[in-house]
């Protein structure tokens, strides 16, 4: 577009046109302050790297809180300790919760001016566009933004997911034998009965679509006739797979899992025409965080190469990181159904029906939360 052009038009319009454009341009360009900058289009994608990155975060102060969906504290330990080896001086500390209650926790913190993470990254994929909404949310893209599936981001910047995460169901390798069970079909096999551990789908959402999948799959009936196999039920999407480890139980559903395991105990199933579930999980910076230059390193970070090519199920948020060996991207795969689970997530009044319909299969939710009780401000 040409100076003339542009003078001529904002003449046009009138000074108050004028006048608003430029308010327009000074928030945005607030917003998105930074070397990474901002341009009329919005947020540009980061161009420091991560030691310059790091540089920054030392001199904001050295400290990341992290509020991490999840179902036990021993899930952050990974990233804890990659984290101190490569930025050993700002301090990490991620505080492992479901997600259903980091998010309600989030917006308490906000009402009492009480805010105490940095950084949300969870499973409640409709809080993402909730806060957006509201303008909790720092617009900002990452280095390698422009390389993750679009599906998996903000167009805006306010959350980019930064892992896939899928549920299936496995089971124990020598405890199944050669009738191990190839789809969830067969999990409804008279054998199987008193043999199931089964996550509470109508505790976790994730695992209540998955189960909601099922249902449309196979209908009702197959419903009628897992309960009747008189599965284990437990809080936390881990359940299963430590019931499945500790043979307890042979087969584990409603639990997470990578089919390039390398496991000669476990085998989790990504099942050939059948239905699973998989998802990117979102993470975001807060606006009112205390901490947005180490909020900015842990996106970049997490969303850098090397760390996806890391990841542990063998798929990446990432267009340009090739998937392990025998894996086609997981939004290239229609059994993961990877579209509509963030539909799934926004019509909260169809999820607590379903969840009520599952519990009068299933029974109510007993026990316990799997991360204990962590109260109003973790990590404070």
């Amino acid at each position: 577009m040409s100076t003339d052009f542009s003078r001529r038009r904002l003449l046009a319009a009138g000074a108050g046109v004028a006048l608003a454009g430029a308010a327009a341009g000074t928030a945005s360009a607030a917003q998105g302050a930074g070397s990474s900058g901002t341009s009329a289009f919005g947020v540009r994608e980061e161009t420091r790297s991560l030691d310059e990155l790091y540089e920054a975060a030392v001199a904001e102060g050295g400290k990341l809180v992290l509020y991490q969906g999840g179902d036990v504290d021993s899930q952050a330990a990974g990233t804890r300790a990659a984290w101190a080896q490569r930025f050993p001086e700002v301090e990490l500390t991620a505080v492992v919760d479901y997600s259903k209650y980091h998010d309600v926790r989030v917006d308490n913190q906000l009402a009492t001016g009480t805010l105490v993470p940095d950084v949300v990254q969870l499973q409640t994929l409709q809080d993402f566009t909730r806060w957006k909404r509201e303008g909790r949310l720092l617009r900002y893209k990452p280095a390698g933004f422009s390389e993750v599936h679009q599906g998996f981001k903000d167009p805006d910047g306010a959350w980019t997911a930064i892992q896939v995460i899928a549920f299936s169901f496995l089971y124990d390798i020598a405890g199944a034998g050669a009738g191990a069970p190839k789809s969830p079909q067969d999990l409804v096999d008279s054998r199987w009965k008193d043999a199931i551990a089964s996550s509470y789908p109508h505790d976790d959402d994730a695992v209540l679509y998955l189960f909601s999948l099922y249902q449309k799959a196979y209908g009702w009936d197959w419903v009628a006739r897992f309960a009747a196999q008189n599965p284990q039920f437990a809080r936390g999407s881990n359940s299963p797979s430590v019931a499945v480890g500790g043979r307890q139980k042979t087969i584990g559903v409603g639990t997470s899992g990578s089919p390039v395991s390398t496991s000669t105990t476990t085998k989790w199933v990504l099942p050939e025409g059948h239905p699973f579930m998989a998802w990117g999980q979102r993470a975001a910076i807060l606006k009112q965080a205390a901490h947005p230059a180490a909020g900015k390193l842990y996106l970049n970070w997490v969303l850098s190469e090397e760390r996806q090519k890391g990841s542990f199920n063998g798929w990446s948020v990432r267009m340009d990181v090739t998937p392990s060996p025998g894996l086609k991207p997981v939004w290239e795969n229609p059994d993961a159904h990877v579209d509509g689970f963030p539909r799934f997530m926004e019509d909260r009044a169809a999820i607590e029906r379903l969840k009520q319909t599952f519990a009068l299969y299933f029974g109510e939710v007993k026990g316990d939360p799997s991360p204990g009780w962590l109260g109003l401000h973790p990590g404070r």
